[in-house]
């Protein structure tokens, strides 16, 4: 069953990294627009990348810092969303708001994961 919880988050930052890509993709072809999207690429999609990184950590301390990684990524993620909703650079503000939505989600779960591994370190 744990096994599945994993698999359950690492495929949901795998689709949340799909979508930023396909937001990004959809840009405006605008001087902020390509700026945005080059941005929002890197930090969209490092999530899904760091959290197998986190899953072969060689310490808790290391699971912790690599979470606290994944975290900033997602916060960065989170404010170009919000940029490109509030410019508009895209007419796709519906994937926007549901991309918003699912990285407000994903930053609850890895603030608790963090807390969580902190608890049990001590």
């Amino acid at each position: 069953m744990n096994s599945n919880k994993k698999y359950d988050l690492e495929d949901r930052l795998i689709e949340f990294a799909i979508s930023v890509i396909s937001i990004t993709e959809n840009l405006h072809n605008t001087r902020a627009g390509n700026h945005v999207a080059g941005q929002l690429v890197r930090s969209g999609t490092s999530p899904a990348l760091l959290y197998g990184e986190a899953q072969s950590a060689e310490s808790t301390n290391d699971f912790i810092h690599k979470l606290k990684i994944l975290l900033k990524e997602l916060r960065e993620t989170q404010v170009a969303l919000k940029i490109i909703r509030r410019v508009p650079l895209t007419e796709q503000l519906e994937f926007v708001d549901s991309a918003i939505n699912e990285c407000n989600e994903l930053i609850s779960i890895f603030m608790k994961s963090v807390d969580t591994a902190k608890k049990n370190k001590k």
